[in-house]
């Protein structure tokens, strides 16, 4: 067991792994960090799953047998992802039961839905069947379009993972849809016990662009302030979590339950910082990490918990946000960049993992 992982999880931090593929399923590699690194999540996202499926060779059997029945690159994505997803629900059943806010597994929709409500809506029921498990999450991108589809989803019982989260104020929106859900699903007799989601906050790639900016402005103010927007934006986050669900339209909900921050993108891009920074200065009680394993063995390493690192930090982060403000760092702009990128960096990566999926099988039917 690794003592520092542990200590991390002991804090109130769930670890969820970043990184999901066959060969970690069936050579037991999931199943061994869950036993000995405190790992009691995994998420998925279609770049994860574009790397898994071009470098995997344990997905011929069963992309041969697709090709032998006719499906196409759709298709066969659906059915190798969804398998994926099932067995580690599988593997994470254990933890699931013990604490149903982990053993969570999630898969995404497709992400050139993204601008279309009702296209994630209909895709976020069929992963939800598909799958087939009560631990699974469906993931669901925080673009404005995507606020009345987790609205929707959580309102028919489905657990969400609402990604893609950049901006205190897209937060606060992703909150208030999550809620909104829960109120449709109590009107339609649903037991809001069985409901549960995160919000995953992103956060590294927040410094990258910002960072970005401040080298370009070339002046002391600027250079001081590297390195802490992101970690800034995100205690402000947690600040408004804290905020939202401690208020009385939330906790009239009957048996409802929070819907948990998530720090997302946690691996650290810039060789000039603490590889755990990410991990290290978001330690509060309740939140998630999910981390590339190379961020998680990192930790595992040589992390340290201090402690609380986000709670009771509003105002060293307004600051911070502040003094952005005062050399020039329009952050509305920032984090209004970010979203996009995000969502046109998963489109490639989709668009990568059907090329491959077309070509495999293609030369399994030659």
């Amino acid at each position: 067991m690794s003592e520092r992982l542990k200590s991390l999880a002991e804090a109130g931090v769930s670890i969820w792994l970043d990184d999901l593929s066959r060969e970690r399923l069936e050579t037991g590699n999931l199943a061994k960090l869950v036993a000995e690194s405190s790992v009691v999540g995994v998420t998925t996202n279609p770049t994860i799953f574009a790397g898994a499926l071009a470098d995997g060779e344990r997905y011929a059997t069963q992309l041969a047998a697709l090709a032998a029945d006719g499906a196409d690159a759709a298709r066969a994505i659906t059915e190798l992802t969804t398998d994926d997803v099932r067995a580690a629900c599988d593997v994470l059943a254990g933890v699931y039961q013990a604490d149903p806010f982990d053993g969570r597994v999630s898969i995404e929709v497709e992400p050139g839905l993204a601008r279309d409500t009702a296209g994630t809506i209909a895709q976020a029921q069929e992963l939800w069947a598909k799958v087939d498990r009560p631990n699974v999450m469906i993931k669901i991108p925080a673009t404005e379009e995507g606020l009345p589809a987790i609205t929707a989803a959580i309102a028919e019982g489905i657990s969400v993972n609402v990604t893609l989260i950049f901006s205190i104020e897209r937060y606060r929106a992703v909150m208030d849809a999550y809620i909104a859900g829960l109120e449709q699903a109590r009107d339609a007799g649903i037991d809001l016990a069985t409901i549960h989601s995160v919000a995953s906050f992103f956060v590294s790639r927040v410094d990258s662009e910002i960072d970005k900016r401040l080298d370009a402005l070339a002046t002391p103010a600027a250079t001081a302030l590297r390195g802490k927007a992101a970690v800034a934006n995100a205690r402000l986050a947690y600040a408004a979590f804290e905020e939202t669900f401690g208020a009385e339209r939330f906790r009239t909900l009957p048996a409802a339950n929070v819907q948990r921050p998530l720090w997302a993108s946690t691996g650290v891009k810039d060789p000039a910082y603490p590889d755990t920074l990410y991990v290290t200065q978001l330690v509060v009680d309740g939140a998630v990490n999910t981390m590339p394993e190379k961020t998680m063995a990192a930790f595992a390493d040589h992390g340290v918990v201090e402690g609380d690192t986000v709670s009771g930090r509003s105002a060293e982060s307004t600051q911070v946000l502040t003094d952005l403000a005062a050399v020039g760092i329009d952050m509305a702009d920032v984090l209004g960049l970010l979203e996009r990128e995000g969502v046109e960096k998963f489109i490639t990566s989709w668009d990568e993992l059907v090329e491959t999926v077309t070509a495999q099988l293609a030369a399994v039917r030659r």
